[in-house]
């Protein structure tokens, strides 16, 4: 029996442009958040991080249990997380902790929540900056609440904080078959249906779960994150957290990599998340796509390009873009590229004005698809090629 991750989202520093709680981090409140799994269990464990963070994240508690709706949860479920047989952790700046193992049996697709109580203030928060689904807070310990109520005086933030992965392990073995989604905002998923899990790794999740043959799905997007440079909202670029991101995962198989779009779109910025971006070329992201392909390969992992859909970009930055694209599609499948190629750019494109989506899939901002779109991406994904 080995642990498979079946929920993730990838850390990164305080985003100054995001709304949330990130900045003044907690003090004698509880954190309640939702996540849906990718596959099921007969065992739990719940990894938290401070990686970013600036002192010792001092946990005094942590319940999971099975979610109902919004910050409720189903009477009875809930149950205390132990670290090293202890309710309460303490975690040191820069490292991760997993939780005890907890005899539960999960399902995939099923929810769960996490709540967190933090009886001492935390300092900023590690977190994720675009969930795309609510967190709750109340004063007070109401970790074993099975209502809603006392999470409902303070407005929901769509961030997750601290929390990195759910992992699950079955008393019979289990294939080493996982699935990590590593890209920026169009992997993340803004513009999908807040609380809805309609981002296109969650679809694809589905998709599996439709067609008999579940996996494990994770995805380690990060909205505003770029390929080659960090990030003052993405954080750590691409080629740098891919160790963490991508390899580490445990059960991990496959990864699907859709990078590059903030580097064209952000070069030479001055001021907000495109601050200290450098001018590029293609030949600078195809390299970057190289490394990732390399790292994967001697860690044992397949590694799927994805070619970068419409931005609307328009001169050398769609120049830059089709360069890139052309490459994947070019050298997917042959020992100088990706194992195999997704092509989100042909599924998403407005045939009449290919540097733009197609009107049914947008969002509306022109960069991000909507629901349908996300949808689309699934779909386009070859299983047989996973």
């Amino acid at each position: 029996m080995f642990w498979r991750g079946s929920w993730a989202a990838a850390q990164q520093p305080l985003n100054p442009n995001a709304p949330g709680w990130a900045k003044q981090g907690f003090a004698n409140q509880s954190v309640r958040q939702v996540v849906r799994l990718t596959v099921g269990g007969t065992m739990v464990r719940v990894r938290l991080s401070n990686l970013y963070g600036t002192t010792p994240l001092r946990l005094t508690g942590a319940t999971l249990a099975r979610t109902t709706a919004g910050a409720a949860v189903k009477r009875g479920s809930q149950r205390h997380l132990t670290f090293g047989s202890r309710q309460w952790t303490q975690i040191p700046v820069g490292s991760e902790r997993d939780s005890d193992p907890l005899r539960m049996s999960t399902a995939a697709r099923e929810r769960l929540t996490v709540t967190l109580y933090f009886a001492q203030r935390t300092g900023p928060a590690t977190y994720h900056s675009r969930a795309m689904a609510n967190s709750y807070r109340a004063t007070g310990d109401h970790r074993v609440d099975p209502g809603g109520g006392a999470y409902t005086r303070a407005e929901p933030r769509a961030n997750w904080y601290y929390l990195t992965r759910i992992d699950v392990r079955s008393a019979q073995a289990q294939p080493r078959n996982g699935i990590v989604a590593l890209g920026d905002s169009i992997t993340d998923g803004p513009g999908s249906t807040l609380n809805a899990d309609n981002r296109y790794p969650d679809q694809l999740a589905e998709r599996l779960v439709a067609n008999g043959t579940p996996r494990p799905v994770l995805n380690a997007g990060i909205s505003s994150n770029r390929l080659l440079t960090k990030s003052p909202c993405g954080g750590e670029s691409a080629t740098a957290r891919f160790r963490r991101d991508v390899v580490l995962q445990p059960g991990a198989r496959t990864v699907i990599v859709l990078a590059g779009t903030n580097d064209i779109r952000q070069q030479s910025g001055t001021t907000g998340c495109a601050k200290g971006a450098p001018r590029i070329n293609a030949q600078q992201l195809i390299d970057g796509h190289r490394y990732l392909i390399k790292w994967a390969h001697e860690r044992g992992l397949k590694a799927i390009g994805a070619t970068l859909p419409p931005c609307s970009c328009i001169g050398r930055n769609e120049t830059i873009r089709n360069q890139l694209n052309q490459w994947i599609r070019r050298t997917a499948g042959t020992r100088n590229g990706y194992d195999a190629l997704t092509d989100f750019d042909r599924a998403l494109a407005n045939p009449h004005k290919p540097n733009t989506l197609r009107p049914a899939y947008d969002s509306g901002d022109h960069v991000h698809p909507n629901d349908a779109g996300y949808q689309r991406m699934a779909q386009a994904i070859p299983l047989t090629k996973l």
